[in-house]
């Protein structure tokens, strides 16, 4: 990246920040029993946490905020400011809450605050976890930012905290 960059707050979870807009989806929606649970922390964290599991035809659960109104260009960046388990996480993104793919890229945690950022034109678009058709992410808006986490395995516990989420533009 150049050095004339920009970045713009997407969300920062500081304390007393509002987060009503960040729901929980699980793999409830199809019959899992997945458990997710998103909570501030005392330190002013967004703190993403529980059980995925395979069990009932499950394995993901995700928070995901659906009130974005932010134009775009497909040359930017969504940087998060992370500390995760271990765990590969998805960062999801759609244009418009009507779209039925998401754009999707995964990022590895470490056990340590990280950065991590992700082009949106190297985001791929996905379907219930199976590629679609279409190019990776071309578009100028975003609606949608969802985190997620799936597992093959039968059950394991994830904990991710996220300090903030930014858009980065050139």
């Amino acid at each position: 990246m150049s050095c004339n960059t920009n970045t713009a707050t997407l969300f920062d979870f500081e304390k007393g920040a509002d987060i009503s807009n960040w729901q929980i989806e699980d793999d409830r929606v199809m019959g899992g029993i997945s458990q997710g649970n998103f909570e501030l922390n005392d330190d002013g964290h967004g703190h993403f946490h529980g059980i995925v599991t395979v069990e009932s035809n499950g394995g993901f659960s995700s928070v995901q905020n659906n009130s974005y109104d932010v134009n775009v260009d497909p040359s930017n960046h969504i940087k998060l400011r992370v500390k995760g388990d271990g765990h590969t996480y998805q960062l999801r993104v759609k244009d418009q809450q009507s779209t039925r793919h998401s754009y999707v890229a995964d990022f590895e945690t470490s056990g340590n605050w990280q950065t991590v950022e992700i082009l949106l034109s190297s985001m791929k678009p996905t379907y219930r976890g199976r590629s679609v058709d279409q190019p990776n992410f071309d578009k100028n808006y975003l609606s949608q930012v969802r985190i997620m986490i799936g597992t093959k395995k039968k059950q394991e516990p994830f904990d991710l905290l996220i300090d903030k989420i930014e858009l980065v533009t050139e």
